[in-house]
């Protein structure tokens, strides 16, 4: 053969004699029990166990349920905050997370194994559609749900779909038969439950929670309230678990001036990132105090540390919840998700407030009833956390890490009329129930109300209506026992704000329920100073 022929062919040769040996040792690796030098990667004792269980077991296993099992028992060994997602609970947290949904828009309750609808969203296809509160739904789609003793979240699964698609409700109104066809469309999961005014310079926003519509949803209540004459605010943070970190940072900015950090992230994996304020905040002056609790957490505790540290809030309530660790949230094959936590954040001090979880889950989480116990919620005297290292503001402010944000000013939980028989009334929906067959018999009546302020204080039950109450707890089996004043009181409040949502919304119901809130009380007695 030609020495021209050779360069010709020799790169094929190679190529050949390349992909040979290849296949040679992927062949001679199998034939091996100890793989070895041809392993690319040694097979762990978990993976073995599972097809050890798969192959030779005496019963049928499932086996997407026992890999579950394994999976949380090793991030048990990690910290409280990292979790494996099932694939059949991811969409309901990537849902709550992107703050919308796709469906109809309604929401429901069931009383007597029968589908009331108890609010309708306005403008959404529902609203569209005519549906109403009082309305009973029978029919969604090709399923009967009235009498069946259907479930809340089979009667989700019905009414949510894909977005531009149909469900065809029956509903019984008044005694009438209505048949509805509703085009789903995106529903949105609102973060601000209430944004009002509360007098003529003082107003009040409440968030829930930090999903990627927060910020969003904060600025056009914050703009709002603005053009109503705003110059001291009240952002309710209480039971507020978190969520988005930048949603968070992003209203921190909004607050505080200059380029000046926020908070900052680090993990053994992850380099220092930090978050700074980059724009003109439109709050930047105003007096601004923030109500926390013992359910305030993660990017909630991003927002007050930030505030807290530049000297730029005051902070009303009880020791926060003390979450300082960042997830982030890896898709697996399966659709499920793993939530790693992979970095700490701090507060602009060098502030960590995580508390401890050495001790396990279940320590870690008992911590927070152990406060209710050791009597914490009831005085600051009490605090008992482990405070670690002292930080100190430009104003001369001592500030602790490692258990929370502590607030400037304690507010003790209201223990007045809450007795075990509170509890079961709250339990078993009976609060609920009574409040929505009220409206339903006095919707002219509370609809004569011009605001849900002039409801609460213009509204009072009669003997009537006590009686009314009581013939509900006996039938849901409460026993009837003595209403001392206090309790009698409490249980009013509890009833009006459910009826005032019914009628103005989550607004509405807030707006009764912080009338006599102890939280909003010290929060004017520091804008009157």
């Amino acid at each position: 053969m030609s020495t021209k022929k050779i360069q010709v062919w020799l790169p094929l040769l190679f190529s050949l004699t390349m992909i040979g040996g290849m296949y040679f040792g992927f062949t001679m690796r199998d034939a091996f029990p100890n793989k070895g030098f041809f392993s690319l990667e040694k097979r762990r004792p978990v993976a073995e166990i599972i097809d050890l269980i798969r192959n030779k077991y005496v019963d049928d296993v499932n086996i997407e349920s026992l890999t579950d099992t394994a999976i949380n028992a090793m991030l048990h060994k990690l910290d409280p905050h990292s979790v494996f997602i099932p694939a059949d609970q991811l969409q309901a947290i990537n849902e709550n997370l992107a703050g919308k949904f796709y469906g109809i828009g309604v929401e429901f309750n069931i009383f007597e194994d029968t589908i009331n609808v108890i609010n309708v969203h306005k403008d959404s296809p529902g609203d569209h559609a005519g549906i109403m509160t009082g309305d009973k739904i029978l029919k969604a789609g090709d399923s009967i749900v009235a009498g069946v003793k259907t479930t809340g979240e089979k009667i989700r699964k019905l009414l949510r779909g894909d977005r531009g698609s149909k469900v065809t409700l029956v509903l019984l109104r008044n005694g009438r038969i209505l048949t509805v066809s509703v085009t789903r469309d995106a529903i949105p999961i609102k973060s601000v439950d209430a944004a009002y005014m509360m007098d003529s310079t003082n107003g009040y926003i409440r968030l829930n929670k930090f999903s990627t519509q927060t910020y969003r949803e904060f600025m056009e209540a914050l703009e709002g309230l603005k053009k109503k004459g705003l110059q001291k605010l009240i952002l309710d943070l209480r039971d507020n678990g978190g969520g988005v970190l930048e949603e968070a940072v992003e209203i921190a900015d909004e607050f505080l001036e200059g380029d000046k950090l926020i908070t900052y992230t680090e993990g053994k994996h992850s380099v220092r990132k930090e978050y700074r304020c980059r724009r003109q905040g439109q709050f930047e002056k105003g007096t601004l105090v923030i109500l926390e609790d013992e359910g305030t957490a993660s990017a909630s505790e991003v927002l007050m540390g930030a505030l807290q540290d530049w000297d730029r809030a005051t902070i009303i309530g009880r020791r926060s919840f003390g979450k300082g660790l960042v997830q982030e949230q890896f898709d697996l094959s399966d659709n499920s998700a793993l939530r790693l936590t992979i970095a700490r954040y701090y507060t602009p001090l060098g502030r960590s407030i995580q508390r401890a979880y050495s001790n396990g889950e279940k320590a870690y989480y008992d911590e927070i009833t152990n406060r209710f116990h050791d009597g914490e919620t009831l005085s600051a005297d009490s605090v008992h956390a482990d405070k670690g290292k002292s930080y100190k503001t430009r104003a001369g402010k001592t500030l602790y890490g490692s258990g929370g944000i502590t607030p400037d000013y304690f507010v003790a939980f209201d223990t007045a009329g809450f007795n075990p028989a509170n509890v079961t009334i709250s339990v078993k929906g009976t609060l609920g129930t009574f409040a929505y067959q009220y409206f339903l018999h006095n919707q002219q009546r509370i609809n004569a109300f011009r605001s849900p302020i002039d409801f609460n204080t213009n509204f009072q039950f009669n003997e009537t209506d006590w009686n009314l109450f009581r013939t509900q707890l006996t039938k849901d089996s409460i026993p009837l026992t003595v209403m001392l004043p206090k309790e009698k009181e409490r249980l009013a409040k509890n009833i009006k704000a459910n009826i005032a949502r019914l009628a103005w919304g989550t607004q509405g119901f807030f707006e009764v329920l912080n009338a006599n809130d102890e939280g909003i009380k010290k929060a004017m007695e520091i804008f009157r100073q």
